[in-house]
Order: C-alpha cells, then structure tokens, then sequence
C-alpha cells in the first residue's frame, strides 16, 4: 500500500507560477514510477510529467520548458514536486500525483492522489 497526499495548487493569472507537492508514505520501496496527471472537464486524464526509477523525467510536449517534475527521497516518505511557470489557461485542470508500485511477480498497482485544482485565469 502507498499512500500520496497532494498539496498546492490554486488559482492564478496567466503568466503565474504554482508549485505542485505529493508525499508519498508507506511501501515506497516498491516504487517504480511516478508522475503528475491532470484532467479537466470532458478530456482524458493525461500524463503531464514523470520520473522512472532510473531517473528518466518525460514531460507533455505542451508543458516543456515551462513545467519542471522532481523527486526527493527522505526516511521513510518521497516528495514529487511539480513547479508550473508561465501558467496558460489550457493548464486549468485537476492534477493528480501518481505512483506506479511494482507487486508480485510481475504485476505493477497505480495508486493515486485526492486530486487538486490548478485554475488559470485570463
């Protein structure tokens, strides 16, 4: 079991900046990837940034630049941290952190965060 707890997000003008959080607690050795998703009203949810195990970040191509994904390991937690500059209006979506978690043979769990609302306002 992991459990991730989110925190920042808000609303901001265009042009602002947040600073997304995601604690990570229980078997974060298991860990494998993780990664910030966001979805906003009738689209998919998508990947926006992510961090695998070997250290390899991807972001959306619309995000590049701009957004900036990174991991700290601490006793017994790990922080993924997502700073969002030069905010647009497209980025208004719930955020979501997620951590990919490897099980039993070859079986791998998502888990997921409570979700938070980043609003960008023109």
């Amino acid at each position: 079991q992991v459990q991730l707890v989110e925190s920042g997000g808000g609303l901001v003008q265009v042009g602002g900046s947040l600073r997304l959080s995601c604690a990570a607690s229980g078997s974060i050795f298991r860990i494998t990837s993780m990664g910030w998703y966001r979805q906003s009203p009738g689209k998919q949810r998508e990947l926006v940034a992510g961090i695998i195990s070997d250290g390899s970040i991807n972001y959306l191509d619309s995000v590049k630049g701009r957004f900036t994904i990174s991991r700290d390991n601490a006793e017994n937690r790990v922080y993924l941290q997502m700073q969002m500059n030069s905010l647009k209006p497209e980025d208004t979506a719930v955020y979501y952190c997620n951590a990919e978690v490897a099980l039993a043979g070859a079986i791998a769990k998502d888990y997921w965060g409570q979700g938070t609302q980043v609003t960008v306002s023109s």
